[in-house]
């Protein structure tokens, strides 16, 4: 195999909802209530939340795709700073093809990886509405258009299972393949996954074979170091809040209640896996006061038949691949996030994790796109000759995307810009807080 016929498919990347992008959805009852974005005095774009009394800056970290590295940190904080392919699906194509990936999961950005901000919200109904406004959004606006490029998922209206259920069957109907589900649900008031409270839920999902996408902080459940600790020690160690994750879900009975579980720790990493996989079975040797029936299997075992994960950039992971078990490990690219390896993903990949082809094809087929396409049950060769989908022929379809790095300069994370850049620093920048100040036109989600 060449680098140029990989065919990648990425399970996790994120939309940065653009100004206006809930109004066509919602019923006009809600209108006045919607969010909106604010251009303050400052220059940047805030979303002011339902009832306009607090704020979130827009994009920052979120969305640095085509910056260059040395000018990452919590800018662009305005829509006018951000490359088209974070909120524009037809752009966002375009950025796909230049970086030879095949097609993507896409999280929401701005309001929570499960929209934790709807969520929340005491107006119930006007939650509801917010949420499947979302999904229509979603499934309308991006997937639909192009329905091999985008793997569609669902976010459902969580205090309620009724209307989840409600929801989920309502967004099957529009072809979703994953819903998203907090990390730690208790962390935003709700039951824990030990809770009968989620029976009906996970019912439902089980019945439409659908696996469960758990991103990292969706919701809460990555867990935070010291606010004054440089805030590196944080990005060093967030992938293993999918640990947290993974332990809480394979030390349940969900696993053996649904025998066709499918837990995806999306950006949780990898590399991590070999030690959590022995740890786990060795507790189940070391500790049978515990009185965990593990039904004749190993932990480990249990973990390979029902968890899928992802990494990004992981050459200590994938060396462990046949450890951690080939058929549970994908790949993503978490476009347009700092992380992102866009647009050389295909060269990181080639030239790192699967050492210019020292890795077998099949290992790497399975890593790049059979078992994201076999777990998310998503066919693009239906409709696209598997020819047309390597990494040579998509950057070949787009010749025209202009890959240049823009510099856009932008306002530095302290006033010293000696200081070192701690948790709080960040947390200030993320929080929600009042909005004093609107220069420009408001824009109506």
């Amino acid at each position: 195999m060449r680098m140029e016929d990989m065919i990648i498919v990425s399970v996790d990347d994120h939309i940065c909802e653009p100004p206006g992008f809930l109004h066509p959805h919602l019923d006009r009852k809600y209108h006045a209530r919607a969010p909106k974005c604010n251009r303050d005095a400052n220059g940047k774009d805030i979303w002011v939340f339902p009832e306009g009394s607090v704020g979130l800056m827009n994009v920052a970290i979120n969305a640095v795709v085509g910056r260059p590295r040395e000018e990452l940190g919590w800018e662009p904080n305005s829509y006018d700073q951000i490359r088209r392919g974070c909120i524009d699906p037809k752009a966002r194509v375009g950025d796909l093809s230049a970086n030879g990936i095949l097609a993507s999961v896409n999280f929401p950005n701005t309001f929570g990886f499960v929209l934790e901000a709807f969520q929340n919200l005491k107006d119930k109904q006007f939650a509801l509405a917010l949420i499947r406004a979302y999904n229509d959004y979603h499934l309308d606006e991006w997937v639909a258009q192009y329905p091999t490029r985008f793997i569609p998922l669902s976010i459902l209206p969580l205090w309620d299972m009724q209307l989840a259920v409600k929801e989920l069957k309502r967004t099957v109907a529009k072809g979703i393949k994953t819903v998203s589900f907090p990390s730690l649900p208790t962390q935003i008031g709700l039951p824990s996954i030990h809770d009968g409270y989620w029976k009906p839920l996970f019912d439902a999902i089980a019945d439409e074979g659908l696996p469960i996408s758990v991103h990292i902080g969706g919701g809460g459940g990555s867990e935070h170091v010291s606010p004054d600790s440089p805030f590196g020690a944080w990005l060093n160690k967030v992938a293993l809040s999918s640990m947290t994750v993974a332990s809480e879900w394979l030390w349940s009975t969900l696993p053996f209640d649904y025998p066709n579980l499918k837990v995806v720790l999306s950006e949780g990493g990898i590399g991590w896996l070999p030690y959590f996989l022995e740890r786990a079975d060795l507790i189940q040797k070391n500790h049978p006061w515990l009185r965990k029936n593990w039904h004749g299997k190993r932990p480990s075992d249990v973990f390979r038949e029902h968890f899928v994960s992802c990494f990004i950039q992981d050459i200590g992971g994938v060396e462990a691949r046949h450890e951690i078990g080939i058929d549970i490990i994908t790949f993503e690219n978490d476009y347009p996030h700092a992380d992102v390896t866009w647009p050389y993903t295909p060269e990181q990949l080639w030239n790192g994790e699967f050492k210019k082809g020292a890795v077998s094809d099949e290992d790497i087929n399975k890593i790049t796109h059979q078992n994201a396409l076999k777990i998310f049950n998503f066919d693009p060769f239906s409709k696209v000759a598997r020819a047309e989908c390597t990494v040579g022929a998509l950057r070949a379809q787009a010749k025209d995307v202009d890959l240049t790095v823009v510099s856009r300069g932008g306002i530095p994370p302290s006033d010293d810009p000696h200081k070192v850049v701690t948790a709080s620093d960040v947390i200030k920048q993320f929080s929600f807080a009042p909005i004093t100040a609107k220069a420009g036109e408001e824009k109506v989600a």
